[in-house]
C-alpha cells in the first residue's frame, strides 16, 4: 500500500510582526495515510484541523517538519492536478449558473470541451442539481452550494480528496447521498481526507480517525479499535417472548451477571430516509433538490503496481489516458470542431490587430523621436544667434 500522505514531526507557529509566536497551530503532527483510505480528521474549533489542510494543500509553510502528498511536495503543479479540494466555505462566482460553474473549472484544470461536458452532466446528477442546472447561484441555499461544491471538487476525477465540512447545510437526504459519494470513491481506489464535526458521518464512513487537540494528536485508530468495548458483549433477540426473556434474566442473574435489557432503537437517520423515500413513491412534486444518481463510470480506477521508486504513485498518475471517443452527444462533434475553428480564425486576426498596433507604435514613437531632435536643435539655435548678437553689440562703439 502506498502511503498517499505522509508528516514527519510538522509543526506551524504564528508569529506576530516581531518574530514573537503568538500561537502553536501544530505540535509535531506525524501521519501516514494510505491510497484507497477515509481518513479522519476530528477536533474541537481551534485544534489545527483546517491548518493541516493548508499545510498539505501547500498553502501554508510549515515552520518545520516534512510534508509528502502523492510522494511530492504538496507545491508540486505535478501533485495538485490530482487533488480534490472542498473548503470550509463554498466561494463561487454568483453571476454564474451551476453548469457554467463546472465548465468553468473543469476547463481550469485543463479538460478538453468534450470531455468538460460530459462530467459536468454527470456530476450534476449526481449531486441532485441536474433540475437547477440554469439558476443562477446566488439563487441557492447553502445545501444546494455545498452540493455544487462538491461537484467542482471532484471535476478532475482526482486522487486524492480533501473535504472540509462537506455535510455542512445539507439535508439528511444529502448528507446519505454524500456519504455513499465517499464510499464510492473509496471503492475507486480513491483517498479521501475528511474533516468534520458530525461525528456520526465520520463513525458512518472512515475506515481511520485521529483527534486533535491542542496541535497534537491525542488517540490515532480505526473505528473499530477506538471505539468497541472489550468488557462488553451485546446480544441482539428478535421477537422473544416475554416469559422466556424473564426466564433468560433471571438465569444471567444466578450466574453472577446483571444484564441490561432495553428495546433497540430505529436510527433518525434511517426512519426519516424511509418517509422520504414513500413521498418520492408517491411523486411528490419539489422544487428543491433531488435524489443524486450514481454514476458507476465516473471515477477512474487505476491499478498502481506497488515498485519501490520515487514517487512511485505519479509515475502512475502521468501517463497519458485516452479520452472517450463517445464523450459528446450526436452532432456535438461538429459543433466543437466549427468552434475550434473560429477560435483559430480569431487568434490569427488577434496577431495581426496587434501586429499592426505595434508597427504603428513604432512609427509614433520614431516621429515623436525626430520631433523631440528638431526642438532641441532650433533652441540650441536661437541660443547661439542670442549669444552672437550680444558680443556684436559690445563691440560696436
Amino acid at each position: 500500500m502506498y502511503e498517499v500522505i505522509e508528516t514527519v514531526n510538522l509543526s506551524k507557529n504564528f508569529q506576530d510582526f516581531w518574530g514573537r509566536t503568538k500561537a502553536k497551530a501544530l505540535d509535531k503532527l506525524n501521519l501516514k495515510i494510505y491510497r484507497g483510505e477515509i481518513f479522519g480528521l476530528l477536533g474541537p474549533n481551534g485544534s489545527g484541523k483546517t491548518t493541516t489542510i493548508k499545510l498539505l494543500l501547500g498553502l501554508l509553510f510549515p515552520t518545520s517538519g516534512k510534508i509528502k502528498i502523492l510522494g511530492s511536495s504538496p507545491r508540486s503543479v505535478v501533485c495538485k492536478k490530482y487533488i480534490g479540494f472542498l473548503p470550509e466555505e463554498t466561494y463561487l462566482y454568483p453571476y454564474q449558473n451551476a453548469q457554467e460553474a463546472l465548465f468553468f473549472y473543469g476547463r481550469l484544470f485543463g479538460l478538453s470541451r468534450s470531455v468538460c461536458k460530459k462530467r459536468v452532466e454527470d456530476l450534476l446528477e449526481m449531486v441532485g442539481l441536474n433540475k437547477a442546472r440554469s439558476r443562477p447561484l446566488k439563487e441557492f441555499s447553502k445545501g444546494m452550494a455545498r452540493r455544487i461544491g462538491i461537484a467542482q471538487a471532484l471535476i478532475n476525477d482526482p486522487e486524492l480528496v480533501f473535504l472540509d465540512e462537506p455535510t455542512s447545510g445539507l439535508d439528511p437526504i444529502g448528507t446519505r447521498e454524500i456519504k455513499d459519494l465517499i464510499l464510492q470513491l473509496k471503492e475507486r481506489g480513491k483517498t479521501v481526507f475528511l474533516c468534520s464535526h458530525l461525528l456520526s458521518d465520520v463513525e458512518d464512513i472512515c475506515d481511520k480517525i485521529a483527534i486533535l487537540y491542542g496541535g497534537k494528536i491525542r488517540c490515532e485508530g480505526t473505528v473499530e479499535e477506538l471505539l468497541s468495548k472489550k468488557t462488553a458483549t451485546q446480544i441482539l433477540l428478535e421477537d422473544i417472548p416475554s416469559p422466556l426473556l424473564q426466564e433468560l434474566i433471571l438465569w444471567l442473574e444466578n450466574k453472577g451477571i446483571k444484564p441490561s435489557v432495553e428495546k433497540p432503537r430505529e436510527r433518525l437517520e434511517t426512519f426519516f430516509l424511509n418517509v422520504i423515500q414513500q413521498a418520492r413513491m408517491q411523486q411528490a412534486p419539489t422544487s428543491g433538490a433531488t435524489q443524486g444518481i450514481k454514476k458507476e463510470n465516473f471515477f477512474s480506477q487505476n491499478t498502481l503496481a506497488e515498485k519501490k521508486e520515487v514517487n512511485p504513485v505519479l509515475a502512475q498518475l502521468v501517463q497519458p489516458v485516452e479520452e472517450p471517443k463517445e464523450a459528446c452527444p450526436p452532432g456535438m462533434d461538429q459543433e466543437i470542431k466549427q468552434e475550434e475553428q473560429n477560435t483559430s480564425v480569431d487568434k490569427i486576426l488577434l496577431d495581426n490587430l496587434v501586429s499592426k498596433k505595434e508597427i504603428g507604435k513604432k512609427i509614433s514613437e520614431e516621429e515623436n523621436k525626430e520631433s523631440t531632435i528638431a526642438k532641441e536643435q532650433s533652441i540650441k539655435k536661437d541660443m547661439i544667434q542670442r549669444l552672437l548678437g550680444n558680443f556684436m553689440k559690445k563691440d560696436q562703439p
